[in-house]
């Protein structure tokens, strides 16, 4: 894994690379610019100086170029120079007789000259051409100077003019990778005392919190998100450890009995002489030993559901069912129990034919208004009454449980959705898990639990359950009542 310090140095490097790549080459063209331009005012000076020792003689022009006039032309590079002198009819005055002219020759500007680029014996040269009119009593004649010159100062020049600035450049480019390099690793430290931090810790401690102090502010908000996400690790854990214990308790009766009984059994058995006068023991623990097996099981099987509600997959794959059929369903099965407790138990349904769809899976929303019912039956007292009502307003479908039992006090409300708590009517069989399952898979199916007493300030509990009703496009999708 690349290190962060050298990404971003990288990532530094590369603009201001284009950037030094830029300027290098807008100052080769600037010092090439300059270059040019001496060389083209040394050749034309050169031309003019031989135009001005142009003379006359014997009624014809004639070029000289005394020796001292050469020296115009020694460069340090050692530069090859040549020069020719044309006249009128084209008769070579002095110089090169082979000079290679521009064609056309266009002489431009108040020197009435002509740079170009030719080659001489091989070598690249640059030159320039212009003319000088001679006048004489029968006329003028144009007599036509051209200097050339091979580029070795004007190459020369142009590296003693860029190379210092390119050179510079790439020193401003160097200083800037270590200056960064540097600043990147003073910056980087809190991070690095980030990294001690955690790795100092306990991993099998709780207890994480990191110290913002000192980050900067773009490092905040990671820290402020590690400590959100570590305080509900924390919670999570402290809700396992609670659970696990809770649990434990409510296994441990109906297993400690069930130990006693099935020793009780086994001594029964190696004392079949008192028989007789056991019988009545025996039948008497059969019972406890069946009711204490029930209870076992009804505890573990609403262990599962409430680990299956907690669970991912509870919040997904959830398919518009009828609330009002799984109402019905969930009545029907617990008809039996409200009979035998002489307990009215009757149902609030729409008009027919109409439905209450809502997102939800089967088996669990079965769940969610069984434990409802069998929570209201079962602290309702004998010759009360429970009403479960369906019905949707706008988009939002509500479900209520009705009942007239000893309610619950305002201030244990919220009490009665923990696991295992039983309030002040720990005399009625269960184990305290019904209303924990049932708010659990409300928030499995994004719905809300409330408990309130009744409007006319008589005694019962009204458990209200709102779930977001599908959209028509999703409620036709919705097959037969399917309530599992």
């Amino acid at each position: 894994m690349t290190s962060l310090r050298v990404r971003l140095v990288l990532w530094l490097l590369l603009p201001l690379s284009l950037l030094v790549a830029l300027c290098g080459w807008l100052s080769w063209r600037n010092a090439a610019s300059v270059a040019d331009y001496v060389q083209d005012h040394d050749l034309l000076a050169s031309a003019k100086v031989l135009s001005d020792r142009l003379i006359w003689e014997d009624n014809d022009v004639r070029a000289s170029v005394p020796p001292a006039a050469l020296s115009l032309f020694v460069s340090p590079a050692h530069d090859q120079v040549f020069l020719s002198v044309i006249g009128t009819d084209g008769q070579v005055l002095a110089g090169k007789a082979d000079f290679p002219l521009p064609q056309p020759l266009a002489l431009r500007g108040p020197d009435r000259a002509q740079w170009y680029d030719t080659a001489l014996q091989g070598l690249p040269m640059r030159a320039v051409v212009t003319r000088r009119a001679m006048y004489e009593a029968g006329g003028a004649r144009e007599i036509t100077i051209a200097v050339a010159k091979t580029t070795r100062s004007r190459d020369q020049m142009l590296q003693t003019l860029w190379r210092p600035t390119m050179e510079y450049l790439l020193l401003a480019l160097l200083l800037a990778v270590v200056l960064s390099t540097v600043a990147l690793t003073w910056e980087l430290r809190p991070i690095v005392r980030l990294n001690r931090q955690l790795a100092a810790r306990d991993p099998l401690q709780q207890d994480l919190a990191l110290d913002p102090r000192g980050l900067h502010n773009e490092l905040r908000p990671l820290t402020d998100t590690v400590n959100a996400f570590a305080r509900q690790l924390r919670a999570h854990s402290q809700a396992q450890r609670r659970f696990i214990a809770d649990a434990a308790h409510q296994l441990r009766t109906p297993l400690a009995l069930q130990a006693s009984q099935i020793e009780f059994a086994r001594y029964t058995r190696a004392h079949r002489q008192d028989w007789d006068t056991r019988r009545a023991d025996m039948d008497a623990m059969w019972q406890q030993m069946a009711s204490s097996n029930q209870r076992l099981i009804a505890v573990s099987n609403q262990l599962l559901l409430l680990a299956q509600a907690e669970q991912d997959e509870a919040h997904h794959h959830l398919t518009p069912l009828d609330l009002g059929a799984a109402a019905l369903a969930a009545v029907e099965e617990l008809a039996a129990l409200a009979d035998k407790r002489h307990i009215d138990l009757g149902m609030d349904l729409p008009a027919e034919g109409a439905r209450v769809h809502i997102l939800a899976q089967a088996a669990l929303l079965d769940a969610l208004v069984v434990n409802l019912i069998d929570n209201a039956l079962r602290y309702t007292p004998e010759g009360g009454r429970v009403t479960i009502g369906v019905r949707q307003a706008g988009n939002v479908a509500e479900l209520t449980v009705d009942d007239n039992g000893p309610g619950i006090a305002a201030e244990a409300r919220e009490r009665v959705f923990e696991r295992f708590y039983r309030g002040e009517h720990t005399a009625t069989p269960g184990s305290g898990l019904g209303l924990a399952i049932v708010r659990e898979v409300a928030r499995a199916f994004g719905a809300e639990v409330s408990l309130s007493g009744h409007a006319d300030g008589n005694t019962g509990l009204r458990v209200t359950v709102r779930f977001h009703a599908p959209g028509p496009h999703e409620a036709d999708e919705a097959a037969a009542p399917a309530v599992g």
